[in-house]
């Protein structure tokens, strides 16, 4: 008897890269699994590692009238031809062009997982845009996957549909390998390594933001908060890691002058494994205006560091108030500068926290049982 076929589908291949490593193969051994996004280098390296067929079908990030019915266009002849039982999809773009391509290809089971929503922080045409694009998208789903449920909330308050949700465990689509995401010794050596490099001394509190440096993560808010604390402070250093997107999300020239004047303020770029540099960290600040269930918070705790986290989807349902973090309101820079002054006025708090994060982590996020929640909900409507 033959394996169900499902296809993963995602606007670029990134995403199945970062939600999925590890898992095609893992389900594989239970289904005909086919990998579905734009077709680039890292779509081959899944074919390779996960040992699963890929299919490329350019699809562009943002609107793009033309290219999308293209795209369309080709992903109904994909799903007519393979026949699978199931397609599974997760990012907007691919959201919107796979649900209705499923819808219209007569696939028994159209599932799409939002990770984030972007309307809720966007205003005027655009909020309606989103809004109706994600819309169709459930319209033509058979089944609704929120990460979190901040997200379901979001989708519900807001009507952008009436169906069921149901959220996974207790949300994240991804979940920590707890073992990859620990202080090994590898890991300290080079976390010291690091804190030498950059001349930080014992007692010094370290900051840490990890993510995509554009306005939308609260960079701005951060670097003043931040810059406003140093000036009365001498004894705190802030360490960014992560790329700019200047098309997409530039920062303000303001806060770039500030990031350049401040010695104290390092921005390394983007890391490939960032596990030294939360070890180097005494804390996360992580002032994002919108997620849907941030991977970094969860990374952060796992490798021990509390967090100050803005009052947001995911964030809010990580961080317990005084147990493994503190929760500030987003855009509020009085808020976040209190926060970050309290943990470098009371080391001994981020001390209690950090003991607390680890285990919080592992009880409800840890990645075998975050997969098995997925898998179980595919034999069940399978």
């Amino acid at each position: 008897m033959s394996k169900p076929k499902i296809i993963r589908t995602s606007t670029v291949a990134t995403s199945l890269n970062t939600f999925c490593k590890g898992f095609l193969r893992e389900l594989s051994a239970e289904y005909d699994v086919v990998a579905l996004s734009s077709p680039d280098k890292e779509l081959k390296e899944i074919e390779q590692r996960e040992g699963v067929r890929c299919i490329g079908v350019a699809m562009e990030r943002h609107i793009s009238p033309l290219k999308d019915l293209v795209s369309l266009v080709r992903l109904i002849r994909i799903f007519r031809r393979e026949r699978p039982a199931m397609v599974h999809s997760i990012t907007p773009k691919a959201g919107l062009l796979s649900m209705i391509a499923a819808w219209v290809a007569r696939v028994p089971l159209r599932i799409h997982t939002f990770t984030g929503l972007v309307f809720p922080t966007s205003t005027g045409l655009k909020r309606g845009i989103l809004m109706l694009t994600d819309s169709i998208t459930c319209a033509c789903a058979t089944h609704i996957i929120p990460e979190g449920e901040g997200v379901k909330n979001d989708l519900l308050s807001n009507g952008i549909t009436r169906k069921e949700l149901r959220v996974l465990g207790y949300g994240n689509v991804r979940g920590v390998d707890m073992q990859y995401y620990s202080r090994s010794g590898a890991v300290m050596a080079e976390a010291r390594g690091i804190r030498g490099a950059l001349g930080i001394e014992e007692g010094v509190t370290t900051f840490l933001f990890v993510g995509r440096l554009v306005g939308d993560k609260g960079i701005r808010e951060l670097v003043e908060a931040f810059t406003r604390l140093h000036s009365e402070r001498g004894d705190v250093r802030l360490i960014l890691v992560g790329r700019e997107e200047p098309q997409l999300d530039p920062l303000d020239e303001e806060t770039k002058a500030r990031i350049a004047a401040n010695g104290a303020i390092t921005a390394v770029g983007e890391k490939s494994d960032v596990r030294p540099w939360y070890a180097a960290a005494d804390a996360l600040v992580f002032p994002s205006y919108r997620e849907g269930f941030p991977n970094v918070v969860l990374e952060a705790g796992a490798m021990e560091l509390p967090s100050i986290v803005t009052d947001i989807n995911g964030s809010r349902e990580i961080i317990i108030e005084g147990k493994n973090g503190t929760i500030v309101q987003p855009r509020n820079t009085e808020q976040l500068y209190r926060a970050m002054r309290l943990f470098a006025e009371q080391p001994h708090t981020m001390r209690q926290m950090a003991q607390n994060a680890r285990a919080m982590v592992a009880a409800r996020y840890e990645q075998g049982f975050v997969r098995q929640c997925l898998k179980d909900y595919y034999k069940e409507i399978l």
